[in-house]
Formats: C-alpha cells, structure tokens, sequence
C-alpha cells in the first residue's frame, strides 16, 4: 500500500534554494548595483536638496522682575513654562502669525504653504523651543525663522498675559543640505535590488518543472524511479547522471 502525499502541501528544500542563489550570485550582485546606481541618480538629479535653518528661544513664565533684581525661579514656574510650549507652538502656527511672517518677509506663499515648512519643538524637555524653517533656498529658511523670532515675541505677549520668550540662540544660513541622504537612497535602492532579484530566482526555480533528481520526482510526482540512465556524454565532474529516468507509472494505481 503506498503513502500518498497532499497534493496541496509543497515541500521547499532550503539547502537546495541556498545553493540556486549562490549559483546566481552574479546576478544578485548586479541587480544589487544598477538599483542602488538608480536611486542614487533619482535623488541626485531629481530631488530639490532642501535647507534647514533654525533659531531657539526660552520660555519665561516668571511675572515678577524688579530693575536688575534676579530671582530664583521655583519648580512650579518650571513647569509651568514648559506647559506653555505647546501654546506658544500653536500660536507660532497660527494663521495669523504665520501671515504676518509672509507680509514682514515678502514671501510669496500661502500661509497653509508656510506652515509646512516651519516646525517647533521642545528640546530635550526643557522650557527652551526650537523653532526649523526648510526650503530650497538656505537664505530664505533663514530669513523665516529670523522674521518669525522677531515677530513671536509680540504676539505671545498679546495673548497669554504674564509669559513671554527670549531668544537663546538666533538663525543661521545653512551651508549644507538636510535632504536628501544620497547614501540613505543608495541603500534602500540595493536593498530592494537584493530583495527583487533573489525573489524573481526563488520564483522562477520553484516554477522549474525539470528532472533535478529521484527525491525530486518522489516529491513532485509520487512515482518510484526504477532506473537511471547515466549521460556519458556529460564531461562535468559531478554529473553523474543524465535527466533521463525511467518511473513505474503502475504506481499510482
């Protein structure tokens, strides 16, 4: 009685698919190269480089200050100010705000535009925020935070009664790009080149319907092999056997 095996379940030989990749490495490797040599040319020529300028400025909670007069500034007052962060980031993209950027600057954008490119934060959790402009032009990113930290200070004071900011750190023109990474394109594009090229070989190996060997017909076709014809034209070292083989067709029945 024979053991007859699902005709739904696919065996995968994982030596085998090791070994069909290895004898493709050259392949591999070159798909590897031209889609890293792609990427790369796509970012180079194709993608804007941007710029990124930005300034800091501290938040000041205390409402008591005499002349020179300095005072300590308690733990409450510090946590008061760095709950103000979030207000002032929302009053800094406020329409209003972000229009009188463009008016004072001269730019020619949307205030939807505008905000975009402008990003605050906290930096490292402390009361002190930063605020990053980015555009194609590192002049411009520099002018949108310099007239962003000239403008943010009235406008804080107009609105939350008792607070105010100071400037930590002013803006700078950026000398090198923030974006794109050539190298970061580059990587992903070998990477992708890597992952298609063995993808495409597994495929087409586990669609390869040739007579590798007697487990392969066992496995393929549930049919005992009972003879191999040994190919004594093949000069290879270690075919030892033709494809030829004769099965006992009988054994289905």
């Amino acid at each position: 009685m024979n053991t007859q095996i699902d005709n739904n379940e696919i065996e995968i030989d994982l030596l085998h698919l090791i070994n069909v990749l290895w004898q493709k490495a050259w392949i591999i490797l070159l798909s590897i190269l031209l889609c890293g040599a792609i990427t790369f040319s796509y970012a180079f020529f194709f993608v804007t480089p941007q710029y990124q300028s930005r300034a800091m400025m501290y938040v000041n909670n205390s409402t008591i200050s005499v002349g020179s007069t300095s005072f300590s500034i308690s733990a409450s007052e510090l946590s008061a100010a760095k709950s103000l962060l979030d207000i002032y980031v929302v009053i800094l993209n406020s329409r209003t705000t972000l229009e009188a950027v463009i008016e004072e600057a001269g730019l020619d954008y949307t205030y939807k535009e505008l905000s975009k490119m402008v990003s605050a934060g906290s930096v490292n959790g402390t009361e002190v925020f930063e605020i990053v402009a980015t555009s194609s032009d590192p002049a411009e990113a520099e002018l949108i935070v310099d007239t962003i930290t000239d403008i943010l200070p009235d406008r804080i004071s107009e609105i939350v009664d008792g607070s105010s900011v100071r400037i930590v750190d002013t803006a700078i023109m950026p000398t090198q790009r923030s974006s794109p990474s050539y190298s970061r394109f580059a990587m992903i594009g070998m990477l992708l080149g890597f992952v298609a090229s063995c993808g495409v070989i597994i495929v087409l190996d586990l669609l390869d319907n040739t007579l590798r060997d007697e487990d392969y017909i066992l496995q393929k076709y549930q049919l005992p092999v009972l003879a191999a014809v040994p190919d004594m034209n093949n000069t290879r070292k270690n075919a030892a056997y033709s494809q030829y083989y004769t099965v006992n067709t009988d054994a289905r029945k």
